[in-house]
């Protein structure tokens, strides 16, 4: 390593300064040789040319990889300067030859005025401390370097440097509030697993540094590559929130720029993995790798509405929102649940035929012609406007699927309740899963093709929560979620585990009948495995085999996956990892209760095996609810076990002794996410608000409806121009119906604890990318990639119960463009 004589620059405090494109500011009597003035002599006695930017080789620096260390600072050097310059040189040093280099430090300013000199770097280090360390020709020669292709890494003070330079600030990305917290111990969440600079490291990386807050958050600016929780360790004044970056990179003037906030203390530099994260930096800034640093930058997507409104009286373009499915070829298929028009009348009325009566109907886009066909529709149950819960239902067209085998065969699986086997004296319907043939040529669904795989009784007196998302996995079982439409409302928005209302003999506000029944398909994960014939088998692994001896035999349903699921609307299974992903509303109390358990928690799960997944028993991690039971069920009984729960309903016909409760992995309440409490001796939460903490503070509540979305998988195969980048692959995108503060995030789980009740271990917005508020996304209802990477979102409308103007399907789609530098332009070709 060669290390130059020190040459301090002087402070010049109080100076404002803005980007400069051109020396000229910088001009003295022959102050500038002719080199940087692109004519005449340094020492001539006439007026100075107009300035030109330096002359350097683009790229700079070369296959000779070299790094140059700047460490001036307006103040004392700081400590770390010597251990920095020291590791990067090992850095340099050590690892496979293609990726190693030579360093040179420095805090002579001057090197940035000197083209021969500052072009035969890779990358430039700023070690510096705070202040202005750079006059406005130097500052001009960091641009022009940056200009021609040069790289950047900024090491934690760094980001004080050059405080009245606006384009510093661009190409750091960020200024802190003030002075960064004292040495502490915190967990950074590393959310790049591709970046050079953050694949090998921990998911959650516990380290000790001094902590920096940002005057101006850049996420969605740069690319942020990890983030520090807060909750974690005591952050200085004025902190960021769940969203704090602590290091990102961005493509910026022509060059690369990376910043970490770490390294603040002497003994970082002697850390294997922040030595790693320097290495992966200096990799990319230098040339010798390539790294997406475009695929967080808000500005990069493009989220286009395809649909136009119908036509007046028509559902040409689309129905009732409710769900969609994305063909190989790129066909999308979407569905409507069943409400009218809002022009139409409905029918509430149990003694009319026609209560209750809708079509839901299928819609296909094709993105080649960009034009909407109306396949079908089915005469469902389902349309009977708004109003309580003892009016309004959510019934229909509730779920579509493709047959793995759709481009040869046409068949489409649909999830509905049709209105034909309704029962307007007990108030009873037929939910039925059957497979379709669409006409491949001319977008039109047979109605007479239809084979019924599976039916089901529910009961329609009271709404809501009818689920109906369906997936595959890998092995070609087909998983239909069922909901469980009983109403909380008789239990305070708690449990619902009334078991006293029903009518004409079948409860309707007790879910230990349905969701928590062995004995009941409702508020279930079912899992089958469809025959050529139209039948089903039962693959190996569910919950039951329907077989089961216990408690006299006669009790469990071999269909069930999952149970203790109240409405799992959207369901998808990750055919890389067959993990089954899952999200569902919960009841509707705004508050904790000391007496019956926890508020509303509107829940998301990996799930992994099968299991029972708590509801009306247990909910969030485990949290359980108060049993009530006649012949006074306003009067609390015990505290359910979610060890081993009991269904102890006389609306139970199926096992009293349930499987264990799974923990989830999301849940949130009005109060926030992942709400926690403290436990007393026996494990029951002590339910006070003011004792609540919350484990994902990346989430709020509120009015709550969760619709969990799909795991991107990169095809990097594919030369598709709009599919989302590697950064995205293998994350879950979980949202709410609402926009707002409700969730919209891409999450990363850990597989160490997937499916066992880890909580995520970080978490993306989405809300800039997946646009929300006016002109955006507001109700967000269904969201799926298409083979070409691109994402496909279900926008409800602004009604109720009804399509409006605002009822579409939207399109999301990258334009970023692919890894940098260019393949062209690496410094070492075999490093590629």
């Amino acid at each position: 390593m060669q290390r130059a004589p020190h040459h301090r620059s002087e402070s010049r405090p109080g100076r404002t300064r803005s980007r400069k494109r051109l020396l000229a500011a910088a001009l003295g009597t022959g102050a500038m040789t002719a080199s940087l003035l692109g004519g005449g002599s340094a020492g001539a006695a006439q007026p100075p040319e107009p300035a030109t930017t330096l002359s350097l080789p683009s790229p700079p620096g070369g296959a000779n990889v070299r790094v140059l260390v700047f460490h001036a600072s307006a103040t004392a050097e700081s400590p770390t300067v010597d251990a920095g310059i020291s590791a990067i040189e090992t850095i340099g040093q050590t690892g496979p030859t293609a990726g190693r280099f030579r360093t040179e430090a420095t805090d002579d300013p001057a090197v940035f005025t000197d083209a021969k000199r500052l072009g035969r770097f890779n990358a430039v280090v700023f070690l510096t401390g705070g202040g202005d360390v750079l006059d406005p020709a130097q500052e001009a020669g960091l641009e022009s370097y940056l200009e021609a292709g040069g790289g950047f890494v900024g090491i934690h003070e760094a980001a004080r440097t050059e405080p009245y330079s606006d384009w510093f600030t661009g190409l750091i990305g960020a200024r802190p509030t003030g002075a960064p917290s004292g040495t502490q111990r915190a967990v950074v969440e590393v959310g790049d697993r591709v970046h050079p600079a953050t694949k090998s490291l921990p998911l959650q990386w516990k380290r000790p540094d001094r902590w920096f807050n940002w005057a101006q958050n850049p996420s969605g600016k740069v690319h942020t590559v990890a983030r520090v929780k807060e909750n974690s360790f005591t952050p200085a004044t004025k902190p960021n929130g769940w969203d704090h970056p602590v290091s990102w990179c961005r493509d910026y003037d022509g060059g690369r720029s990376f910043y970490t906030g770490m390294g603040g203390t002497v003994d970082s530099f002697a850390e294997t993995d922040f030595r790693d994260h320097l290495r992966g930096a200096l990799a990319w800034t230098t040339r010798l790798s390539q790294a997406d640093c475009k695929a967080t930058v808000d500005a990069n997507y493009t989220a286009e509405r395809v649909t136009r409104p119908n036509q007046p009286g028509r559902n040409d373009q689309i129905g009732e929102p409710h769900g969609l499915v994305v063909a190989p070829d790129g066909r999308v298929l979407y569905i409507g649940r069943g409400g009218a028009d809002s022009s139409q009348p409905v029918v509430t009325d149990w003694n009319n035929p026609d209560i209750g009566k809708g079509q839901g109907e299928i819609h296909v886009y094709d993105p080649k012609t960009k034009q909407v066909t109306r396949a079908g529709a089915l005469t469902v149950f389902g349309n009977k406007g708004g109003g309580d819960e003892l009016v309004k239902n959510e019934e229909g067209l509730l779920g579509i699927e493709l047959d793995p085998g759709f481009m040869t065969n046409g068949w489409v699986y649909l999830h509905y309740t049709p209105h034909s086997e309704i029962d307007r004296d007990t108030h009873m319907a037929e939910r039925r899963v059957s497979r379709f043939t669409l006409d491949l040529a001319t977008n039109q669904l047979d109605l007479a093709s239809e084979k019924v795989l599976l039916h089901w009784p529910v009961q329609i007196h009271s709404c809501c929560h009818a689920g109906g998302g369906m997936a595959w996995d890998s092995e070609g079982n087909l998983y239909i979620a069922t909901g469980d439409n009983n109403s909380s409302g008789f239990s305070g928005g708690y449990s619902g585990n009334n078991p006293d209302p029903d009518f004409k003999g079948i409860s309707f506000a007790d879910a230990r009948r349905t969701a928590g029944n062995t004995n009941n398909l409702n508020g279930k994960i079912l899992r089958i495995h469809p025959e050529d014939d139209g039948t089903y088998t039962l693959p190996e692994g569910n919950l039951f085999t329907g077989e089961e001896s216990a408690e006299g035999g006669g009790k469990t349903r071999g269909e069930i996956y999952v149970m203790g699921v109240r409405n799992p609307a959207r369901i998808f299974v990750d055919q890389q990892t067959d993990i089954l992903y899952a999200g569902w509303v919960g009841p509707d109390a705004g508050a904790p209760s000391t007496t019956w358990g926890p508020a509303k928690y509107d829940t998301f799960a990996a799930i992994t095996k099968a299991g029972n997944h708590g509801w009306p028993y247990c909910m969030g991690n485990n949290q359980p609810y108060r049993d009530r039971n006649l012949p006074d069920p306003s009067k609390p009984l015990g505290w359910y076990d979610c060890d081993a729960p009991k269904n102890e309903s006389p609306n139970n016909d199926g096992l009293v002794n349930l499987p264990p409760v799974t923990p989830n992995t999301i849940w949130y309440s009005p109060q926030g996410g992942g709400v926690d409490y403290p436990r007393d001796a026996n494990g029951i939460p002590s339910y006070k608000q003011e004792e609540q903490k919350l484990l994902l503070p990346w989430l709020k509540g509120g009015g709550q409806a969760t619709m969990n979305g799909p795991v991107y998988r990169y095809d990097a195969s594919s030369d598709s121009p709009v599919k989302w980048p590697a950064y995205w692959d293998g994350k879950w995108f979980v949202g709410d119906f609402y926009d707002g503060d409700q969730p919209r995030h891409a999450v990363l789980t850990d597989p160490r604890t997937v499916g066992k009740g880890g909580l995520p271990v970080h978490a993306e917005s989405l809300k800039k990318i997946v646009p929300v508020g006016s002109g955006g996304i507001r109700n967000l209802m269904d969201w799926k990639f298409a083979p070409d990477g691109s994402l496909y979102v279900l926008d409800y409308g602004r009604g109720f119960f009804t399509s409006d103007s605002n009822s579409a399907l939207w399109h999301v789609t990258y334009k970023g463009g692919g890894a940098t530098p260019a393949a062209d332009q690496l410094a070492r070709k075999a490093a590629q």
